[in-house]
């Protein structure tokens, strides 16, 4: 099964999750992604979705200077990104319990 467009569903939920963990940077939130099992995860998409979630008032952030390189950009979850994520894992189980039922039950027959 090509997983590309079901991650694109779920990315945001992914990297809230990954950041309501731990605050992060943009390649550290791609690297915990990939760790976790999401290899396919692009770099564009990662840094997209962080974007667009601080934009949308669910994310915080702040600069950290650094003396090896550039000054990196941190993110961290606020209320209103731990609302929004409490809403995705509500969603999410409900959806993969659904999936999960018709799957099974395919496989049954």
């Amino acid at each position: 099964m090509d997983t590309t467009q079901l991650l694109k569903g779920v990315l945001d939920a992914a990297v809230l999750a990954v950041i309501a963990d731990e605050d992060g940077y943009g390649y550290d939130v791609v690297r915990r992604l990939r760790t976790a099992g999401l290899e396919e995860v692009g770099d564009a998409s990662v840094y997209g979705t962080l974007r667009r979630l601080y934009s949308a008032g669910a994310l915080t952030s702040y600069v950290v200077p650094s003396d090896e390189g550039p000054h990196r950009k941190y993110y961290g979850i606020n209320d209103q990104g731990r609302a929004a994520l409490a809403v995705q894992r509500k969603e999410w189980r409900e959806f993969s319990t659904t999936l999960t039922g018709l799957l099974d039950k395919e496989a049954a027959r």
